[in-house]
């Protein structure tokens, strides 16, 4: 099985969710099922539906986020020292060369993109355009819109 790439912050969060998910929703369900066995015929009982439709969806989000641990190779950016290239993790100051405007991104592992964040897909196109790059370089992405070009400004490791 290939390993999946995910900072430490990542990790930590998929962590607190999977704690969430087996010590809170998971006890919560099941008394949501014995509770609505408890008022009798099932076949037409909607809350025991809705409690075992939920507990089918927390099951398979326990399973999906253990697995994903056990894949994850994580990554501390803070102790990164790629000698100043765009690497899994890094931080990136752009500046599009087009309008002027500045941007900062982080590149993360798939389940912590968050665009509004600044927290980017390292398998995103404008992610594969900054790798391996380094400060003043130019990178490429193609966009919807047509081909943007960005000026890497910075690029930090926290």
């Amino acid at each position: 099985m290939a390993t999946i790439p995910i900072t430490l912050r990542g990790a930590e969060k998929l962590k607190t969710e999977l704690h969430r998910l087996k010590t809170v929703d998971r006890p919560a369900v099941i008394n949501a099922i014995a509770e609505a066995r408890a008022q009798g015929d099932l076949s037409e009982n909607a809350e025991y539906d809705a409690a075992k439709d939920r507990q089918g969806f927390i099951e398979g989000r326990i399973q999906e986020i253990e697995g994903k641990l056990s894949a994850a190779q994580v990554i501390d950016p803070a102790g990164l020292d790629a000698g100043g290239k765009v690497v899994f993790g890094a931080t990136v100051e752009l500046e599009d060369e087009a309008t002027g405007d500045s941007v900062t991104y982080q590149i993360v592992g798939e389940d912590e993109a968050d665009l509004k964040q600044g927290l980017i897909n390292v398998s995103s196109p404008i992610a594969r355009a900054l790798i391996g790059k380094e400060e003043g370089d130019t990178a490429e992405v193609q966009a919807p819109g047509g081909v943007k070009r960005y000026e890497i400004v910075a690029v930090s490791y926290r």
